[in-house]
């Protein structure tokens, strides 16, 4: 299949397609990157569209763009992409396997910085509903605090999110929601 856009990686691992009519079609695939200085995008945009290194390694291995880099503009193959965004995201395995999983069961992951968790989760994509979960994802081995729980808690249930912990361990990932109710 030939890549729907070609893609230039920045210094600071994030990827850009200059060109809006690829964005726009990268987009409308599944609501894939943010179009430069669009706060709530719809379909149709005149901006570059701006991909965090998750999605770039997922496109990539999926075959749907072909990244490009350096001063010189050569081909970076996928293993270079991925190993440039374990260099620079803190537990880039583990976000990127649930961020997979998310993705082949047919749901939409953003970036969820905005609420303070790894991704904020969609059924049918933004603008088109509000996303009802937001996942932190969290390896095996690692600890999860009652004050982590109950500051996720509580802003799950401020934004009317369902706080998920994606948990990933060799037998893939493993999802553990928390809903709050009042008795």
């Amino acid at each position: 299949m030939e890549p729907i856009a070609e893609v230039e990686a920045l210094r600071d691992s994030r990827l850009i397609v200059w060109s809006p009519s690829e964005g726009r079609r990268l987009f409308r695939l599944g609501y894939f990157g943010k179009p430069l200085g669009i706060p709530k995008p719809k379909e149709e945009f005149e901006a570059p569209l701006i991909l965090d290194p998750i999605e770039g390694v997922y496109l990539m291995e999926k075959g749907f763009v072909r990244v490009y880099g350096g001063e010189d503009g050569r081909p970076i193959e996928l293993k270079e992409l991925t190993e440039i965004a374990r260099r620079t995201l803190k537990g880039f395995e583990e976000k990127y396997r649930v961020y997979r999983d998310l993705r082949e069961r047919g749901l939409i992951a953003t970036p969820g910085i905005k609420y303070g968790c790894d991704f904020a989760v969609y059924r049918y994509g933004p603008g088109i509903d509000h996303a009802p979960f937001i996942v932190q994802v969290k390896g095996s081995e690692e600890e999860i605090s009652a004050d982590e729980i109950v500051r996720a808690g509580r802003l799950a249930t401020t934004v009317r999110k369902t706080f998920i912990v994606a948990v990933v361990d060799d037998g893939g990932v493993r999802y553990i929601g928390f809903k709050w109710w009042k008795p």
